[in-house]
């Protein structure tokens, strides 16, 4: 069983940073891959970002390449975003998940842990 909680969200104007941490408990932290997910008002969850369990490779949407950043520290259990040059679009409820299986979030078979969710809202 592993626990997600997000924080970080808030409001911040276009062209602006903001940083997500998800915090997760147990012992098996590293064990795991991680990812960030969105969803806007009106549409599906998306994918955003993936990082494996080690931290050597990452995976990003195109939407977000070049702007936000995925990293983890698992001496503190815990998973980052940095997400920089905001945009309105950006603005979704941001969501981390915990998958065994790094491919998952390549080929968009995710399954595992959800947390709960952290608002991101920019303003143009």
């Amino acid at each position: 069983q592993v626990q997600l909680v997000e924080s970080g969200g808030g409001l911040v104007q276009a062209g602006g940073s903001l940083r997500l941490s998800c915090a997760a408990s147990g012992r098996t932290f590293t064990t795991y891959a991680m990812g960030w997910f969105r969803q806007a008002p009106g549409k599906e969850r998306e994918f955003v970002a993936a990082i494996t369990g080690s931290g050597a490779a990452t995976y990003y949407a195109d939407s977000v390449k070049d702007r936000f950043t995925i990293s983890r520290d698992n001496s503190k259990n815990t998973l980052y975003l940095q997400m920089n040059s905001l945009k309105p679009e950006d603005t979704a409820v941001y969501y981390c998940n915990a998958d065994l299986v790094y491919r998952h979030y390549i080929t968009g078979t995710v399954s595992g842990y959800w947390g709960q969710g952290t608002q991101v809202t920019v303003s143009s």
